[in-house]
């Protein structure tokens, strides 16, 4: 069978014929001059963050907000949202702890799989009875939350074998963090498998048009599965990579990086209403919040406003990305 020919959507139509707007150039770049005029304001601010110490331990801590925001890049780019995946993770975190002194070296692909299998049952919920993305994630949020507070006990799960994630924070040629090294294999490799496949264009033209996606032949239900499973996985790999920080598993570990996995995506300049975006730029958006995560202290700004920042940030960046003609589309 050959694969659908389906329509660039207009945003790419235009761009072919009268080039990229002045918007259209900014938004693209905007991760990059966000990221170095966050380096620059940091140095100016003290003049030791920019050394290697310094920038290890952020890309480091970077780490899993990479692999959260990539997968949930893709639910974002077929027009959904995820709101469950910092949820997941906290209770992927508990299941890890809570197996690992019965499964060994099986935990790690246990509970990634187990992650993805509970990301793929929200998208069945959402394709199968027609419920909005974020009411479903948004019920997962909660189920999730609730049911990592019952099986860890409203506490914190100790991980006595810390070899089983020691992998995690050795060093790949003594200056870049393995967890970091890993988060960007997991972003080229999804980006190869959209690439060499028709992948990408069915997600973009799902999330640009899914009626229009439909009728050249999409299978669009199927794409918000993958999109959810892998969105799920990447949460269950996040999880480990808190584990081997924190040497625990715990009901909250992962909650507060909802808001910043959001922002992430939004400030790399994927479209919130969905069919444009980029890993990449996500992955950008990743190290742009972790600076100002970071940041924040060195500049004398409390962490009770870190919040009022995200919020700022997501509006600011929507409202550069949004798509003004599918505003009144609820998926």
């Amino acid at each position: 069978m050959s694969t659908p020919v389906l329509a660039k959507p207009a945003a790419d139509t235009g761009a072919v014929k009268g080039g990229p707007s002045l918007s259209q150039r900014l938004t693209l770049f905007m991760p990059l001059i966000a990221l170095v005029a966050l380096l620059a304001a940091l140095t100016i601010a003290d003049p030791e963050f920019l050394t290697q110490r310094s920038l290890t331990a952020a890309v480091r801590t970077s780490a899993p907000l990479v692999v959260l925001a990539t997968g949930a890049t893709l639910v974002v780019l077929c027009g959904g949202i995820d709101l469950s995946i910092a949820a997941l993770a906290s209770l992927s975190s508990v299941l890890f702890a809570l197996w690992l002194p019965d499964l060994g070296g099986l935990t790690t692909p246990a509970v990634i799989a187990v992650a993805g299998a509970i990301g793929a049952v929200q998208g069945i919920a959402h394709v199968v009875l027609r419920i909005p993305s974020f009411i479903v994630t948004l019920g997962g949020m909660s189920i999730f939350s609730a049911v990592a507070l019952v099986i860890s006990d409203a506490g914190p799960v100790r991980v006595t074998d810390r070899d089983a994630t020691k992998w995690l924070t050795l060093y790949v040629g003594g200056y870049v963090p393995m967890a970091f090294a890993v988060a960007v294999l997991v972003v080229a490799a999804i980006w190869l498998a959209l690439k060499l496949t028709p992948l990408q264009s069915y997600l973009t033209s799902t999330g640009y048009s899914e009626a229009s996606a439909r009728l050249a032949g999409a299978p669009v239900d199927l794409v918000k599965v993958l999109a959810f499973t892998v969105s799920g996985a990447c949460a269950g790999l996040a999880s480990i990579m808190l584990v081997s920080r924190n040497f625990s598993g715990s009901p909250t570990m992962a909650d507060n990086l909802l808001l910043p996995a959001v922002a992430a995506i939004v400030v790399g300049g994927t479209a919130i209403t969905g069919g444009h975006g980029s890993l990449w730029r996500s992955l950008v958006g990743a190290l742009v919040i972790t600076l100002l995560r970071v940041g924040l202290p060195i500049v004398g700004v409390p962490s009770a406003y870190e919040q009022i920042l995200y919020g700022a940030i997501i509006v600011v960046a929507v409202a550069l990305t949004l798509d003004r003609s599918k505003v009144l589309i609820i998926k």
